[in-house]
Parts: C-alpha cells; structure tokens; sequence
C-alpha cells in the first residue's frame, strides 16, 4: 500500500456495494470516506471536510432516477462550495451529467469504471482545490512579501519575479521601463521589500505630478526663510527616504534644471536643502521608473546622458499586458473576485464572449485599464456573469505576420494554445473543455499530459498582483 497523501480526503457517495469496493481500490493514496445516503454523506461532509467527492446520482430511495443525488449536490454547493464534485453516471445519462456541471459540479464521469482515467480526473480535482486554497490564503495574508499582489503565470514576469528577487539586496540604482497602467510601482516597492533596507522608509514622488518649480523642494527641503511661505524647516523626500529607498516615479518627465542637481546628489551622496550651505549626507536607494523613452530624449537633448547612466545600472523592463500570456483573463478573474466581494454581488464569472473580449482586445492602458473596466462591469453588469457587453470592450484583429513558418511547430503551439484557452475559459472543467474543443475526455487527457497542461502555472513567490 502506497503512502497516503497527507491531508487529501475523498468521500465516494455510492449505493452498490461491488463499485465502492472498485472506487475504493482506485484510490490507495488518499483517505477514502464512504457512503451510501445522503444523511451519511452530510456527516461526512461537515465532520470531514473532504476536498473532493465522487457523487452516484441514482441514490436510494430512487435509486432509477437522480432526485436524491441532485439533492446531495445542492448541499454540498451550499455547504462546501469549494469542495469539487465529480458526478459518477450511467452511459444513458448524458442530460443529467450536463444539469449537474451547470448546478455546480465539477466534472461528471461515465461507467464503466476505467481506473486510470478516473484518477487522473480526481487527481486534477484535487490539484485545483490545493492551488484554489493556496491562491486564498495568499490573498487574505497580511504577509510582508513585497510581490504578494502580484497575479501573474507569464515566463516574461515570472523572469523579472527571479530578476527583482537577485537584485533586491543590492544599492545598485535600478531603472524600471514599462507602459503606463503595467504595475512599475509594485515592482519598486518590491526591491525595497526584498532588501535589507525593507524596515526603513519607501519613499514615492511622481516627478510628472508636481509643478516644476515646487518638485526641488519637495526633493531636497528647505530651510525656514527661504522662500515666501517658508515659515518652518522642511525635509526633502530625499532626507525622509535615508536609510530606506527612493522611488522617483516617472523620472523621463524631470526638468533639466533639476537633472544636475540630481546627478551630482547621486554622484556624492549629499544634498544641500533650498536656503542652505550645508552638505547633508544621505545613505539611500535610488529607483527610477519611466513610460518614455529615454534613449531617445537623449538623442533629442531633454535628458541628460550622464544621469542615464546613473540611474541604470540595473534596467528592469516591464512587459505590457499584451505580451504577457493568459495574465488578462488571469488578473480579471481576481479583480472580479476582489469588486465581488467589496460590493456585496454574487457573481460567477465571465460569458464565453467576455472571455474573447478580454483575450483578445490589446489594452493599451494595460492593468490599470483592465482593473477599472472589471469594476465597472461588476456594478453594471445585471445578470450573475459579465458580458462583453458590461465590458464595453471591442476585440481586436489578430495579426497573422510573425507566426513561424515551420508547419509542425505552427501545428503543436496552435494546438497547446487553444488547449489551455480553453482550460481557462472553463476553469479546467475538463468536460467542459472537452465538449468546448470538440475532442473526447480520453483525447484531451493525452493532449494536457503532451503538453504538460495539468494544472495552472504560479509564479515562483506565488504572488499574485499587480
């Protein structure tokens, strides 16, 4: 007998006693629970809290129909909506597998028993539930991880993630370069969170939001009298950031006459607040973030090279939203959580036409644009899903131009595309996907172990958000 798998239940809700001995025989490494009623199957249900259940519908005392297992179902949808059900039917009953999955099933199975293919459908159950639960309590964690927020399953984020983690601990000035709306606070907030300097101040200023003759005060301070209305001495974000971090948010937007006083602060580590003579040594870290393109301006003469090269010594680049796959429906499925629960709405999720709408449209005001279109959708929206008409999106033409021209790749990275589309979009309902991609239960669980699709990919520090 193999080990049990620590902390996995599997209740089986069956009345013939020659398939509880064959269902029982196909799980060996999970502790199995077993009954044959519904009054049992609730006891074991509030006592045990299994993680997943298989269900018979033809229950006694109508064991020729589905009543009672119907019954079973709602209950175990009211008092363990999180526990994954998996339908058990008969070949003739394909209606009542279909009712069940949209009354809150996870999966539905038809006999004959196939041991291998039942485990491997349980199996999934399982590992949804676990990363389902993993993904909660990072939520609801008051952790200190500076990517705690971060949703993400994209290698290109998944890459900076390990990049931001190897760089933290270091003084290094560091420039991250992204569109507007793509989390590039998040990600300095992550380096100071990730470094010994973390007990210390973080210190924000948005470089394109204060009126260039006010930005050197807010930096540097001032000494009372230095100017009308200085009636008292005033720290500069610099001073106030000793110690910790400095982030200068959008730092393409600085005025030149503010760039050499920059550069030599960055030079000798010092300033000198507005009406002083006094050096003041500072022990900070400089980070920087940017939508423009500073190369550029440089070539144009509106920012100096010389502070370039100060400010990036480590560049992170933040992918837009479009390049990072499969974030979208991602990260709009945790806003509607989040607005969900905020304003009190049971919604459900998303119609097959929003799931489009989202996949395909290029959101040019990357998550910013996605979080405030999900909020306002889940205020409009007036059935218990969101259309693509709450959206108030429009997708866009794909481009065909840089697909590769080797057939046999085209084929197998088309093919493992629409596969995981389609595990998203039914929330890795395998029949679901299944009835969606038009293939047999048999046929995909082929497809999903080729193509390694077993389970929704996580970031390293399971983070989860810009």
């Amino acid at each position: 007998m193999n080990k049990k798998i620590e902390n996995r239940r599997l209740l089986i809700i069956e009345d013939d006693p020659g398939l509880q001995s064959q269902l029982k025989w196909c799980f060996d490494d999970e502790e199995i629970l077993l009954c044959d009623n519904e009054k049992d199957a609730l006891a074991h249900l509030r006592r045990s809290e299994p993680q997943v259940v298989t269900l018979d519908l033809g229950l006694p005392p109508d064991p020729g129909g589905s009543s009672v297992g119907f019954k079973i179902l709602e209950q175990i949808s009211s008092l363990a909506p999180r526990t994954k059900v998996i339908v058990i039917t008969g070949r003739e009953e394909k209606e009542n597998a279909v009712k069940a999955i949209g009354n809150g099933a996870y999966d539905f199975y038809q006999k004959p028993i196939d041991a291998d293919i039942l485990k491997f459908v349980v199996n999934r159950a399982f590992r949804l539930y676990e990363l389902e639960e993993k993904n909660r309590e990072l939520e609801k964690s008051n952790t200190e991880s500076p990517i705690a927020g971060l949703i993400t399953s994209s290698p290109e984020m998944l890459t900076l993630c390990r990049t931001v983690e190897r760089v933290a601990n270091t003084d290094a000035t560091a420039l991250i370069l992204g569109e507007t709306g793509t989390g590039k606070e998040l990600i300095a907030r992550a380096l100071h969170g990730f470094s010994g300097r973390k007990e210390q101040n973080f210190s924000p200023i948005n470089c394109a939001a204060i009126p260039e003759n006010l930005l050197e005060s807010e930096l540097f301070g001032y000494e009372k009298g230095a100017f009308t209305g200085a009636n008292t001495d005033k720290k500069g974000k610099i001073e106030h950031a000793n110690g910790g971090t400095l982030f200068l948010d959008e730092i393409g937007d600085m005025p030149m006459s503010l760039q050499a006083k920059m550069l030599r602060f960055l030079q000798e580590r010092t300033i000198q607040p507005l009406g002083s003579h006094k050096d003041i040594p500072v022990d900070v870290r400089i980070v920087c973030a940017t939508h423009r393109d500073l190369e550029t301006m440089i070539a144009e003469g509106s920012f100096r090279e010389d502070l370039y090269y100060r400010l990036s010594e480590i560049v992170l680049n933040l992918p837009a939203l479009i390049e990072r796959d499969g974030d979208a429906l991602i990260l709009a499925r945790a806003f509607l959580n989040r607005f969900s629960q905020e304003q009190g709405r049971a919604l459900k999720g998303f119609t097959e036409e929003a799931i489009q709408s989202i996949e395909s449209y290029n959101w040019p005001g990357n998550i910013r644009e996605l979080e405030n279109k999900i909020k306002r959708a889940s205020i409009m929206a007036e059935g218990n899903k969101i259309s693509a008409q709450d959206l108030g999106i429009r997708p866009n033409k794909e481009t065909e131009a840089s697909l590769p021209l080797n057939l046999k790749n085209v084929r197998e990275e088309a093919e493992k595309k629409a596969i995981t589309r389609a595990l998203m979009q039914t929330e890795y309902n395998m029949a679901k996907t299944a009835k969606l991609l038009g293939v047999t239960r048999p046929t995909l669980y082929t497809l999903a172990n080729k193509y390694q699709l077993n389970a929704p990919k996580g970031s390293d520090s399971d983070s989860s958000d810009l």
